[in-house]
């Protein structure tokens, strides 16, 4: 039985040419949708858009635990997640995201 996702690399790689799927189009879901403040997105694959590294800052994550925050995640990106083969997603709020660029600073 299939669940929608793909089942091999050349299928998700396939799915994800057909779709369109790059950092840049995963980062505007995410503004428009969680109103993130500020995303970054890495596409660890080589180019194939088949895994991905993101940093997600926005203010809807505010009083959820990491469980919630990636969650709120994964539905707003419920397509594209479907169609890559690694999503490894650290989501922060505005003020944590703040802190934790003043420390790397320090």
């Amino acid at each position: 039985m299939s669940t929608g996702a793909a089942e091999t690399d050349t299928q998700a790689e396939n799915v994800a040419a057909a779709a369109n799927i790059s950092p840049s189009s995963m980062q505007n879901t995410l503004k428009e949708k969680l109103q993130a403040e500020y995303t970054s997105i890495e596409d660890l694959s080589g180019g194939c858009g088949q895994a991905f590294n993101a940093i997600i800052v926005s203010p809807q994550f505010e009083k959820k635990n990491t469980l919630a925050r990636h969650r709120l995640v994964n539905s707003a990106l419920k397509a594209e997640i479907a169609a890559i083969h690694a999503w490894t997603p650290k989501c922060f709020t505005p003020d944590e995201w703040q802190r934790k660029q003043s420390e790397a600073g320090a």
